[in-house]
């Protein structure tokens, strides 16, 4: 596994303004959390899913094509950090 944190430079109050993954060796999420400018967080894996949150249905990209892009930061975490927000997400249920 990988993990990998992204940062979205916008100016939309309802979009979230971090993701963190959770990517398998196939490149497909397995877990997901959406962090939002006011502080609550979703999360979603294959058995649970919110109506703006869910595990995407393909590959994620390689970190630099993320970053390359002007309005995402993009950086490979430790699983002990995505942990850490996943717990963080999963309390906010």
């Amino acid at each position: 596994m990988r993990y990998v944190k992204v940062a979205w430079h916008h100016d939309f109050d309802d979009e979230p303004v971090l993701y963190f993954h959770e990517v398998g060796p196939d490149n497909y999420e397995t877990r997901r959390v959406q962090t939002y400018r006011d502080g609550h967080s979703e999360w979603a894996d294959e058995n649970h899913e919110t109506p703006s949150a869910g595990v995407a249905e393909i590959p994620i990209a390689p970190i630099e094509e993320i970053a390359s892009q002007p309005e995402f930061d993009a950086e490979e975490i430790s699983q002990d950090q995505f942990e850490i927000e996943w717990a963080k997400a999963r309390n906010n249920v």
